[in-house]
């Protein structure tokens, strides 16, 4: 098999199973078995996770609660505990220490392991896959999914691929074949517009996509043209970074009855503000750039942002940006949902820049060891 020069590396993609809802099971044994949701559960509520049982009848986050109930009338509703998934994050993450530094969460659920010099010594990353969910299932109880690959792409694809309880590996040689036969649908950083849009235009596997040009892609879907280019030949250059930079930080309200008028929006904004004040002086970061999030009462997303001169952390000033955003323009609807987030964090001079993928043909050597 040729690639594009690729580092050759051994990354294994954990993916906790169902995380919020198992952890709800494994407090709760009465609700193991059954279809539950983690969120709200009226009108205004929205499911932020479901047990493998309730995804059946079509329950998975970001739906409404009332949607969810009636995709299964018989579906319980539990009110998240983030302190509490927190805590079980932090106890899966220390078994990832005990095999490598090179760790890079994702979020509270999931996590890139590069494996190719591992504290363990032992070459194969499958075996190191399944010691780590082992462990995971006996010093925490809970199951966990992986992928492991030559990189973070495919790896993450792969996590997927056996879900739940269960690994998948791709080895060198089986990378492009793997992405080739894949729906694009599954394809990790493709979205349902974008997948759609693909279909329409003949796209229908990793094969098709393989089939079209850098010309092509990039005009019809602009930079990300160059990313689905190379990745559906197996090529993602990117590191595990075991320190991400964070870059931006917000907070938001859902409201259980919708807003109609700026003035009776300006106290909810002050508290959002003071959150995002609290959440920045915890991770000991300013911002430049104040964004106003608006969901309309027809689910309609629009967003407003300013750059300021000099960063701020302080919730008056943040407070005084978001207002000005408020009354920029008149608002198109009732309103459902308010957010402030603060980016152009002064911690971004720290973030390295990728390095663009080079083109140069190289063989992979099939003996290394997987």
């Amino acid at each position: 098999m040729m690639l594009d020069n690729l580092p050759i590396r051994k990354i294994i993609h954990v993916d906790m199973d169902a995380f919020y809802a198992s952890v709800e099971q494994m407090d709760n044994p009465e609700l193991i078995g059954k279809p539950i949701a983690v969120g709200g559960e009226g009108a205004r509520g929205v499911v932020a996770a479901a047990s493998y049982e309730a995804r059946k009848f079509g329950v998975r986050s970001a739906i409404s609660g009332a949607q969810a109930r009636r995709n299964c009338p018989e579906l319980i509703f539990v009110k998240p505990r983030f302190d509490r998934y927190q805590e079980i994050s932090k106890q899966v993450k220390k078994i990832f220490y005990d095999y490598t530094d090179l760790v890079e969460p994702l979020s509270l659920d999931e996590a890139y392991l590069d494996v190719t010099e591992n504290k363990k010594g032992n070459p194969s990353a499958s075996l190191l896959a399944k010691e780590i969910r082992e462990r995971i299932f006996k010093e925490v109880g809970l199951t966990a999914s992986a992928g492991i690959s030559i990189n973070k792409f495919v790896a993450k694809v792969a996590s997927d691929y056996n879900k739940p309880n269960g690994q998948k590996t791709v080895n060198p040689e089986e990378v492009v074949g793997f992405l080739e036969a894949l729906d694009i649908r599954k394809f990790y950083g493709v979205g349902k517009v974008t997948a759609d849009k693909m279909y329409q235009l003949g796209i229908f596997t990793g094969k098709d996509l393989k089939s079209k040009t850098l010309e092509y892609l990039d005009s019809n879907f602009g930079k990300s043209g160059r990313f689905y280019y190379y990745i559906v030949r197996g090529i993602h250059n990117s590191e595990v970074k075991p320190h991400r930079t964070r870059k931006s930080l917000a907070a938001e309200r859902t409201f259980h009855e919708n807003l109609s008028s700026e003035i009776f929006m300006l106290e909810k904004l002050d508290h959002i503000a003071q959150e995002v004040e609290k959440r920045l002086a915890k991770s000991k970061v300013s911002g430049k750039t104040v964004t106003l999030k608006i969901k309309y009462s027809d689910f309609s997303l629009q967003t407003r942002s300013k750059t300021l001169p000099y960063y701020i952390g302080d919730k008056d000033l943040i407070l005084e940006v978001a207002k000005d955003l408020l009354y920029q323009e008149k608002l198109s609807n009732s309103v459902r949902l308010l957010g402030i987030s603060m980016s152009n964090l002064n911690n971004e001079s720290k973030i390295k820049k990728p390095s663009k993928p080079e083109t140069k043909t190289v063989t992979v050597q099939l003996q290394f060891e997987f």
